[in-house]
């Protein structure tokens, strides 16, 4: 019994080294591509975020971000959270006209080559949703 512990132990610590891959294994052309998009971007921390997708989280100005780059270097998509006030008045409206009695509990943008999505996390009572607008106010399905 001891024994089928230390091999289950093992094969689950063998599996995660499979599958992180650090900075270091980061392509340059991936890098290259993401310094040509964010020249201001400090504190870059890589990560995989999948079998086909590298993140970059990083900061610029007072603002986190998260940007995912394809394997091949291309830009996909890139979030950071945003204020109340930096909501834009149409998403305002329609979301207090679709989702009246909901409180905010998070806002963030997510940014793609289609535009911005404005995606938030509301709640009434114990019911927590998350829903995203597009920047004219349209619910996103």
């Amino acid at each position: 019994m001891k024994n089928f512990f230390l091999v289950i132990v093992s094969t689950i610590l063998l599996s995660f080294n499979a599958f992180a891959q650090s900075a270091k294994d980061l392509p340059t052309y991936v890098k290259t591509s993401f310094d040509q998009k964010f020249p201001g971007a400090q504190k870059v921390k890589w990560s995989k975020e999948n079998a086909t997708e590298w993140e970059a989280e990083f900061k610029m100005g007072a603002k986190e971000y998260s940007a995912n780059f394809n394997s091949e270097g291309l830009w996909v998509e890139t979030e950071y959270k945003i204020g109340v006030n930096e909501i834009p008045a149409a998403v305002t409206a329609s979301l207090g006209k679709e989702f009246p009695g909901y409180k905010l509990v998070e806002s963030e943008v997510s940014e793609t080559a289609r535009g911005k999505v404005y995606e938030f996390t509301i709640k009434t009572g114990t019911k927590k949703i998350e829903i995203a607008f597009d920047e004219n106010g349209v619910v996103q399905k």
